[in-house]
């Protein structure tokens, strides 16, 4: 708004200037004679002539100040406005790293909470199997002792007539199973 007002009386001391310049050029109008500016004539000595030269240049000093100061304001916002632009832009970087590292965090975990799960899996069929396999030695069934299940017999299938969890509990040598 300051640029506008500026530039509004920067042109208007500029046209009152030239007007002025112009409409008095020639010999009939030497300093002594009569001085028009858009047809009103001006009658004086030539330091009333000056003191309008004067309110003219202060106009436009005026106008040329408060372009300058609407510019520079202007500037200074730019400015500003690239300062925060870039300190926005690090923090989205900073944030995005962040969320990346966390991420990348997540997955760890997932991924170790699924190979914690494989091997636990791995872990209770390998006891099951030995399970079968001792319960078969005990029992003195004619299976195999390398804890292969014998021919025709499903190994996932328990005992008839054995409680799974009763038996299990005795054999790991748990009293409290027993009555």
């Amino acid at each position: 708004m300051i640029i506008i007002l500026g530039l509004v009386i920067l042109a208007i001391a500029a046209v009152l200037a030239l007007a002025g310049i112009f409409g008095n050029t020639g010999s009939a109008h030497t300093v002594g004679g009569a001085f028009s500016v858009f047809g009103h004539h001006m009658t004086g000595s030539t330091g009333t002539l000056f003191l309008f030269g004067i309110i003219v240049g202060a106009a436009g000093m005026l106008g040329l100040g408060l372009l300058l100061t609407g510019a520079r304001r202007t500037s200074r916002r730019g400015l500003e406005a690239r300062r925060a632009l870039r300190h926005s832009r690090s923090e989205t970087a900073a944030a995005d790293k962040d969320r990346a590292a966390l991420v990348d965090q997540r997955d760890a975990a997932r991924t170790e909470a699924a190979t914690a799960g494989l091997e636990r899996d791995a872990a209770a069929e390998q006891r099951d199997g030995l399970l079968r396999t001792i319960r078969r030695v005990r029992s003195g069934s004619p299976g195999t002792r390398s804890g292969e299940p014998e021919p025709g017999v499903d190994e996932h299938e328990p005992e008839p007539g054995v409680d799974e969890h009763e038996s299990r509990w005795h054999l790991m040598g748990h009293r409290a199973g027993r009555s």
